[in-house]
């Protein structure tokens, strides 16, 4: 199959499109590359350094979804209906996918079947599918700073396992790993900010 680069360009930028796009009919493009294609099309949106207001959470949902059928050992993906008929502007999406178009050559350029295991082994999809939905949670938190890293690992995990690339899996793994402990920290800061805030109030009061 042609490269995801190649498809995704010609897909948005070559071919006539209709002022929305679906999520089934970009699924067109995946063929037996379904399941990571989902994620990473799932997860750009959030993995640019652009704000992505209001995919977050939803495409938070659907990743965590994804996930948990990893984890199950499901080898073809299932979405709701409904969901998989969500449709974007499609001038949004191409917005997306021409910022990230530079990064997925780049690592285009430096993937190939490797350490495939990783990637085909039901103890490594497990992994990486319990990595997935860590991070899937993390983008659904409404927090500054919870949402860019996480995806940032999604997204190079889901490209190596969709290339059988178990060196780039793991790359991405580390990325999820980085990113959990950051969110994490941010997380307890916030809690621990609320508390500190609550408690002057409290003090103001009394």
């Amino acid at each position: 199959m042609a490269k995801l680069s190649v498809e995704l360009n010609r897909y948005f930028f070559e071919e006539e499109r209709g002022e929305k796009v679906t999520l089934s009919e970009i699924l067109t493009l995946a063929g037996e590359r379904i399941f990571g294609f989902l994620l990473l099309i799932l997860s750009l949106p959030s993995a640019l350094p652009i704000p992505a207001p209001g995919y977050s959470i939803p495409f938070g949902i659907l990743i965590f979804l994804l996930a948990i059928q990893l984890i199950g050992g499901a080898t073809t993906p299932w979405l709701p209906k409904k969901m998989m008929n969500g449709a974007m502007n499609v001038e949004t999406a191409r917005k997306f996918v021409k910022m990230g178009l530079p990064w997925l050559k780049r690592i285009e350029a430096i993937t190939k079947p490797r350490l495939s295991i990783i990637c085909t082994s039901l103890g490594g999809r497990i992994v990486i599918g319990i990595a997935i939905a860590l991070m899937a949670i993390s983008m659904m938190i409404p927090i500054p700073g919870t949402n860019t890293a996480p995806a940032m690992g999604i997204f190079v995990t889901a490209f190596g396992l969709q290339e059988d690339d178990g060196f780039i899996t793991l790359g991405g793994l580390t990325i999820c790993l980085l990113a959990g402990i950051v969110s994490t920290s941010i997380i307890l800061a916030a809690i621990w900010g609320g508390s500190s805030i609550i408690d002057l109030i409290k003090q103001q009061i009394n």
